[in-house]
């Protein structure tokens, strides 16, 4: 009688241990003083009990952030180009700017790698680009799970989820519940399309347009693969240096919206209170061009450009009008190109195009 091994499953755990062997140096290299264990445990341990980067001071009364998210079929232009050290950036980027809308300090990653088959120099790839991100964002990667799945996934597919955990403290939580008629939005630059629409941008330019991923577009100054792969901007070490200058208790920031699916449309609405409606005005920001490249090789209307992509802008903030054109100034310095893209006035709660 045959004797079944769980290799013959689809599972080599040779492999599955080639591949976690290669994670401690990746994860090590984001951890600081209050990460209190190393890797390998059944679960990670994490100290509130330091000062932060973003607090002068321990947290008196901390309260927990959490997210999630993942990168969606950006991760099919990823496998199709070959390439998948960046797409471990995206998946940091969806959840640490998320976290950064309250007002809160990213802390902690945690990954969950899905893949058809133990692939360890591809594994080693994708952990590479999440400890990156980690590091942008002054957060720790302290574990995670690889999955590997034989009867879920086709060759050369994969999945990725990412979660993470912040603390704010809780008289420093920004919700837009003080936002004014009269406030300024200022809009951080995107660095492209970022982790959303990508349903339709592959529909548009690999089946509509019938493009390659080698193929060099003029208009965008490279090639397709590399546009669509480029990575998604991470906020936080930005937006932590303006809420350090001006604390919370000033109200000069008065909320934070992460532009990811359904635009500025959609998202800014997530933080105005009743009675506040924002006045947005085109032609304030330079799009990046894979947007205009984008609609026109798809004959997309505006409106559903609107919805689907960011146009632009990754990240908003809604400040106190006295204090944005210094606000705008210090992203500026900062490297992350911000204009003041539109108004708070009175209204019901949503976005309009002036």
């Amino acid at each position: 009688m045959t004797k079944l091994t769980y290799r013959d499953a689809g599972l080599d755990l040779e492999k599955y241990e080639q591949s976690l062997s290669m994670m401690p140096p990746l994860l090590k290299r984001t951890h600081g003083p209050r990460v209190l264990d190393g890797f390998g445990g059944f679960a990670s341990l994490f100290s509130l009990d330091y000062n932060s980067r973003l607090f002068a001071k321990n947290y008196r009364h901390p309260v927990l952030v959490s997210c999630t998210d993942g990168v969606g079929s950006k991760l099919k232009v990823a496998s199709t180009v070959g390439r998948h050290t960046t797409v471990g950036i995206d998946l940091v980027a969806m959840s640490v700017n998320d976290c950064l809308c309250t007002g809160g300090e990213p802390l902690l990653f945690l990954d969950y790698v899905a893949m058809p088959k133990d692939d360890p120099p591809l594994t080693r790839d994708i952990i590479k680009g999440i400890s990156d991100g980690c590091l942008e964002a002054d957060c720790a990667l302290v574990g995670g799970e690889t999955a590997i799945l034989p009867d879920f996934y086709q060759p050369g597919d994969y999945d990725l989820a990412g979660f993470c955990v912040g603390v704010v403290e809780r008289d420093h939580i920004i919700n837009g519940r003080m936002i004014r008629p009269g406030d300024k939005v200022l809009g951080l630059a995107s660095s492209g399309l970022h982790s959303n629409g990508y349903s339709l941008v592959r529909k548009v330019v690999f089946e509509h347009a019938g493009l390659k991923a080698t193929d060099f577009v003029p208009e965008l100054g490279r090639t397709v693969g590399d546009e669509l792969l480029e990575p998604t901007r991470i906020y936080v070490r930005s937006v932590k240096n303006i809420l350090r200058h001006y604390p919370v208790k000033r109200r000069v920031v008065r909320g934070l919206a992460h532009i990811t699916g359904g635009g500025l449309v959609d998202n800014i609405p997530r933080i105005l209170p009743p009675g506040r409606r924002v006045f947005l005005q085109r032609g304030t920001w330079n799009a990046p061009p894979v947007f205009g490249w984008l609609q026109r090789l798809g004959n997309i209307d505006q409106d559903e450009m609107d919805r689907v992509f960011n146009g632009g802008i990754g990240f908003v903030m809604i400040v106190s009008p006295f204090f944005a054109d210094s606000i705008q100034r210090q992203l500026e310095e900062d490297r992350v190109p911000t204009r003041v893209i539109g108004e708070v006035r009175e209204g019901e709660p949503g976005v309009e195009w002036m």
